[in-house]
């Protein structure tokens, strides 16, 4: 039997290779964008003056539209070619990174991060889809998707690094502007060397479905983020219970439709769902505690960007060697083993996280990140094979969209809920702990949030800035500490679920034998 018909498949040549590089960097860019602005969000609060609400949404809107809309522009990808839909998307990514770079209202910023999240889903399931059109010989197929996932590790990692140089260099509208010459030179290479792909049997998109998907995520999220306002618990239950009932139609409709935009029998197999809890569960905790750590890092410890991407960097670096290590580690030991380890590990640094303080807490807080932040990366770099291997071949596009989803939602939601409560408890604390005698704009602006604090004590006399960052700062660490002890309940929750669900998963190695092993017999 020639190699063509085997199951290992055709070796993929220079310009697959080639196509791969072009590939990733969208990959790369598109998470970045989720953790870039952690940095600028100061910077952006000066200059915009946004509400603590307008402030969130501007974070985290990108990451809610891309997860909401990854699924639909799968399903579009595969009717209308993905290399087509990746060309549109990137185009799209550039010009309207332009518009957001030169905003200067907080409700069109808002916008245009929701339009760049349309613009990334549109492109991250064709990057995905045309590796598995470009790679069709097994092994190299796995180091491609291996090389993919570790570039969105990349990316959400080198996020506030990368903010923190154009910080310095520049201003917070670089870390827009950045995105541009990556778009231009996808949509220039991808012709080049991307095949022009589309499955025969790619379905007709379901409009109703998409609607349906979205109506389930936004008032869910939104939701979630009103719990942190003091008179909007009514608002906030409803929006819960809105999105939670689109959810159950939408179930319903897939489970009913020849051709669903998801298809939510996957999550029947023990694998899949189990992968897909523990994937959501441990970007959610990292998520949220993330933007807080960045905050901290230069409102709380006053450290400049450029000393703040230094803090980052030992975590950052041991997170690479763990994403090295993790699949030739997997080769030997259950990956649910090893992501249960991760995540049971992570437990330990968001406890240390719990003990940081508002004025001598800095090394505590680096050393807990350094323990915390690596031990992600498991769940992070393994899950996509455990759920695209536990799938039939013809539904391996629905299950990378799925795995994909799965990330960007998870990441999004713990910027939500760890940073609703982290917003809470600072008003609830700091209410009551400002002098009396401030100007009513000072006043509001420390009590809406610690980024309105710094800001409005600039111009005043050092001995008054200090009695109000003072308690501002005491007040947000406070929320640190309850947002990292949340984070630690989760990781909790999604190790217990690794160990219960994915533990029976065999290593990569052994899996890998008995593949060789079925070919040789049917050679």
């Amino acid at each position: 039997m020639s190699s063509a018909n085997t199951s290992s498949g055709p070796r993929a040549g220079r310009r697959e290779w080639l196509g791969l590089g072009l590939l990733v960097l969208p990959s790369l860019l598109l998470f970045m964008m989720l953790t870039i602005l952690f940095l600028a969000i100061p910077h952006i609060a000066r200059d915009l003056e946004p509400s603590s609400t307008e402030l969130l949404w501007i974070l985290d809107i990108y990451g809610f539209t891309m997860a909401g809309f990854l699924v639909a522009m799968g399903t579009l990808a595969d009717k209308i070619g993905r290399r087509r839909l990746l060309i549109v998307g990137a185009a799209v990514f550039g010009i309207v990174s332009i518009l957001a770079a030169y905003t200067d209202d907080p409700a069109l910023m808002i916008l245009w991060r929701a339009v760049l999240g349309v613009a990334a889903a549109t492109q991250m399931p064709s990057t995905l889809g045309l590796i598995f059109s470009m790679f069709h010989n097994a092994k190299q197929r796995g180091v491609a998707i291996g090389v993919w996932a570790a570039s969105i590790s990349a990316g959400v990692t080198l996020g506030p690094i990368l903010s923190a140089v154009l910080l310095e260099a520049f201003s917070w509208r670089a870390t827009f502007l950045v995105a541009v010459p990556v778009m231009v030179i996808v949509v220039v290479g991808a012709p080049l060397l991307l095949p022009a792909h589309t499955d025969s049997w790619g379905s007709k998109l379901d409009l109703l479905s998409v609607g349906l998907l979205l109506a389930t995520l936004l008032p869910f999220i939104y939701g979630v983020k009103s719990l942190a306002k003091d008179d909007s618990l009514g608002v906030a239950l409803g929006t819960i219970a809105a999105g939670i009932a689109f959810g159950v139609w939408f179930v319903l409709r897939q489970l009913r439709i020849d051709a669903p935009l998801l298809d939510v029998r996957l999550f029947a197999n023990r694998t899949v769902s189990g992968a897909l809890g523990v994937f959501v569960l441990a970007a959610a905790g990292m998520g949220g505690v993330y933007l807080m750590f960045t905050q901290y890092l230069q409102l709380v410890a006053a450290l400049s960007p450029l000393q703040t991407a230094l803090a980052i960097l030992p975590a950052a670096v041991l997170l690479v060697c763990v994403s090295l290590v993790s699949p030739i580690l997997a080769r030997r030991v259950s990956p649910g083993i090893i992501i249960g380890a991760g995540l049971a590990v992570q437990v330990v640094g968001y406890l240390m996280l719990t003990q940081v303080e508002s004025t001598a807490g800095l090394p505590l807080l680096i050393a807990g990140f350094i323990v915390l932040y690596p031990a992600v990366n498991p769940a992070m770099a393994l899950t996509t094979d455990l759920v695209v291997g536990s799938v039939p071949p013809e539904k391996a596009g629905a299950a990378s969209g799925l795995s994909t989803t799965a990330n960007d939602l998870g990441i999004s939601l713990g910027i939500a809920l760890i940073g609703s409560i982290g917003v809470a408890v600072y008003r609830g604390e700091v209410a009551d702990s400002l002098p009396g005698g401030l100007p009513a704009e000072t006043s509001a602006a420390a009590r809406d949030s610690i980024d309105g604090a710094v800001s409005a004590t600039r111009d005043l006399p050092p001995d008054v800035a200090t009695a109000v960052l003072e308690p501002a700062r005491a007040a947000f660490t406070s929320g640190l500490n309850l947002g990292a002890l949340v984070a630690a309940v989760i990781a909790a929750a999604g190790a217990a679920l690794a160990f219960a669900r994915l533990r029976q998963v065999p290593p990569t190695g052994k899996q890998a034998d008995t593949d060789q092993e079925q070919e040789a017999k049917t050679a």
